[in-house]
């Protein structure tokens, strides 16, 4: 009878299911309630998936800075809700590793590289689950992660608190505006302080925030968590913190329980109407009003529970799995939009936004978006979110970008590296395919004649580029399909050849993401590639305005070629200083319409490749049409692409030049008796100290400093703190260069153009 049950309990009603986490039904012993709960939890199958109701799933993310803790958090979950038996940790110590850092460099690094996904069940709930890198340089991945989530837990750490990367990653929330919770962890930890944290939360991720539980003891003496919502306090027993006990508050801890209870009631109710209004009438709101409220609060971005923990020492993480599905949103209550491309214009070249319908049913007409793509021994892997409808194995979609059709061949979801065959998913899924050619970013429809296309992905700019060369000429096959691949993969991973130095550049966010691009090639590849000395991605702009007015007239015999363009190109500044702008301000059919396309990718394109005074493509630019010229016969989009390009050319060798550089927000931490000598060393560089904080034994520096004098600075800062101190950045903006490397860079640009020019005068020879 046992091996019946265990082999058709999937498949069991949802009534009979519920009655199996009843008491008395598991003491009747007809069989093992941990076999039971453990088949429940690992054989979740796909024909129960489908009647699992919309607002018992979640889709969330784990995001925080470097060394937070989010993959032990990660760990924790899938251990707590059966996913996995045993609990690895990060650095592979135990030569095996978490689980969701899957990827051999992973392990031998200790940090996570690229996001995994998973999936668990919790009290009814299945939790689809991204785990995501807290490295600045692989910033890609939270972006894309976050942008097809509906919540995200914010991991902090106790000892940092708020950190460059933590205000990284709640830009990345606020862009795509998804509800959150924060986790802070490592209360073990020595100066653990989460009071001072929340206190950051507030200043500096202006976070209307507050507890929902309070710390039993730091550092050492961390027992437990006391939550203040049900005023309960909550101890983690047995060798891996499984079971939860709860028992009554502290006598010590009362009063602070009280204070902090009253601190979150007047938090929420100052954002939230219903418990305002209590609040007024001097009502005692309920546990269950209390927790309503802060859902509403949380779903609307306007409030964040923060909750406690550490989950190295296995205490909180239950009570955060309870906080996941009690406040963060289900698929259903997000509106997520398409832009539907039949409704197009001139105006509105993106189309009317269309709201995605969540009803779990093939109803609709499907629409998912491949928001990462991964090379398998089984060939492109395609992760995809289901915004509406449903897909089955064996249909067929189509690339609204490409119009390229495709058959969906086989259907899977993930759990970090493995994978689980699936004959359907539906609206809220996030699933994987195999056999599909696309980028990332692109939307797939059910139905060929569809345009809904979501909104895209953010991705920044590679600002460190170097040259990667390899030792043996005859791997260049291999070198090629490399490279393909990670840049289809990772878009904020680029390559080009270099005529000039005869050598490929790859570019991307920084020294340690092009070095794990370098090492998976001698792993993955067998290759035996190096890197050469980091480049900086300058940036070519001009000051002021200059104007334009230029002919493009050529005859070759039949049709020949007609243009002229007047107007004018002026330089911005500010926060557009990256930005290239195209505006037309023509009037009547001098220019014709039909041919403003070419135009604009004449000079947005064509002329801003490279700039005439130091090489770098030009930024920070608008160009303004006002009027110009065309011929009946000779006029094309050829000849005003052409035109374009060279009056743009023109008005820069007019225009006054500058060069500008990437500036990084750089955080150093050390103990308090180096704070000077790397204050002196940010200084040296021409830093811009914004602030200087102090933590009991320990400094905090955050400041300003541009990318081109911070390689070699890890080596610089263990020199100077005798190994003790830490450093992590990420990009700010583009400044200005000073003059001395303005005239460096524009003079080594001339001499190379002289060198190519005498190069090219001997081979005519």
């Amino acid at each position: 009878m046992e091996r019946c049950l265990q082999r058709f309990f999937p498949i069991l009603s949802h009534t009979f299911r519920k009655q199996c986490h009843h008491k008395l039904f598991l003491e009747r012993n007809l069989f093992s309630s941990s076999q039971i709960i453990k088949n429940y939890r690992r054989n979740f199958s796909t024909k129960v998936d489908q009647d699992v109701e919309l607002t018992h799933m979640r889709n969330i993310g784990i995001a925080a800075h470097i060394d937070s803790g989010k993959t032990t958090v990660t760990e924790r979950l899938l251990f707590y809700t059966g996913r996995i038996d045993e609990m690895h940790e990060v650095k592979g110590k135990d030569k095996v590793g978490a689980t969701m850092d899957s990827m051999d460099l992973e392990r031998e690094r200790g940090i996570t590289i690229q996001s995994a996904a998973t999936h668990v069940n919790w009290k009814n709930h299945r939790i689809n689950i991204i785990d995501t890198p807290g490295h600045v340089d692989f910033t890609v991945e939270v972006e894309r992660a976050l942008r097809v989530l509906d919540g995200a837990v914010l991991v902090v750490c106790a000892n940092g608190g708020v950190q460059s990367q933590t205000l990284t990653v709640n830009r990345q929330i606020n862009r795509y505006k998804v509800p959150s919770i924060i986790f802070i962890n490592k209360l073990d930890r020595l100066a653990a302080n989460p009071h001072k944290c929340l206190q950051l939360i507030r200043s500096k991720l202006h976070r209307n925030a507050a507890f929902v539980q309070i710390p039993i003891g730091l550092e050492n003496e961390c027992k437990g968590v006391i939550d203040i919502i049900t005023r309960k306090a909550l101890y983690f027993e047995g060798p891996q913190g499984q079971t939860v006990v709860e028992a009554a508050i502290p006598d010590h801890l009362v009063e602070r329980t009280e204070e902090k209870r009253a601190e979150l009631i007047e938090c929420v109710s100052d954002v939230d109407e219903e418990l305002g209004d209590m609040i007024l009438l001097d009502q005692e709101p309920t546990e269950e009003q209390l927790k309503a409220a802060i859902r509403r609060t949380t779903i609307a971005r306007t409030f964040t529970p923060v909750l406690l923990g550490t989950a190295l020492r296995n205490k909180g993480v239950q009570p955060l799995l309870d906080a996941i599905t009690e406040y963060l949103p289900n698929p259903s209550e997000v509106k997520n939009f398409a832009f539907d491309g039949t409704t197009a214009t001139e105006e509105n070249p993106e189309g009317n936004k269309v709201v995605m319908d969540p009803t779990r049913s093939k109803d609709g007409k499907m629409v998912a978006l491949a928001f990462k793509l991964e090379q398998s021994k089984y060939g492109q892997l395609t992760y995809l979110r289901i915004y509406q409808g449903g897909l089955t194995k064996g249909d067929s979609l189509y690339n609204v970008r490409s119009r390229q059709r495709s058959k969906t061949s086989r259907l899977v979801r993930m759990h970090a590296n493995k994978l689980e065959d699936l004959p359907e998913v539906y609206a809220g899924d996030i699933c994987a395919l195999f056999g599909v050619e696309c980028a990332s970013g692109d939307t797939f429809v059910s139905h060929p004649r569809s345009k809904y296309s979501m909104e895209s992905i953010f991705v920044p700019d590679p600002v460190v580029s170097m040259s990667l060369k390899s030792k043996d000429r005859s791997e260049s096959g291999k070198l090629s399909k490399a490279l393909n691949r990670f840049s289809r993969e990772d878009p904020t991973f680029h390559t080009r050849w270099d005529e000039e130095g005869k050598e490929m550049i790859v570019a991307g966010m920084g020294e340690l993401h092009l070095e794990v691009y370098a090492q998976r090639m001698n792993k993955e590849y067998g290759l035996n590639v190096e890197l050469g000395k980091p480049k900086v991605a300058f940036r070519e702009t001009i000051i002021g305005r200059v104007p334009f007015d230029y002919l493009h007239k050529r005859q070759t015999g039949g049709a020949g070629q007609y243009g002229r363009l007047i107007g004018y190109i002026e330089g911005l500044s500010g926060a557009d200083n990256t930005k290239l702008e195209f505006v037309d301000k023509t009037s009547g059919t001098n220019v014709p319409q039909q041919y403003m396309k070419s135009i604009k990718k004449g000079f947005l394109e064509d002329s801003m490749d490279q700039g005439v005074y130091s090489g770098s493509p030009m930024a920070g630019v608008r160009v303004v049409l006002l009027d110009g010229a065309s011929h009946i016969v000779d006029s094309s989009e050829l000849a005003f692409r052409i035109c374009a390009n060279e009056a743009a050319k023109q008005a820069f060798t007019y225009a006054e030049k500058a060069i500008l550089q990437p500036i990084v927000n750089v955080e150093v931490t050390g103990p308090i008796e180096f704070s000077q000598v790397v204050m002196a060393g940010i200084t040296q560089k021409k830093g811009t100290i914004l602030e200087q904080d102090l933590d009991g034994d320990y400094f905090t520096l955050v400041c300003d400093v541009a990318l081109n004098e911070m390689f070699g600075y890890a080596s610089q800062l263990r020199s100077q703190t005798e190994g003790k101190g830490e450093y992590s950045m990420e990009f700010a903006y583009y400044s200005r260069c000073p003059e001395d490397l303005e005239e460096k860079l524009a003079r080594a640009y001339q001499d190379s153009l002289v060198q190519d020019a005498t190069k090219k005068t001997k081979k005519r020879r």
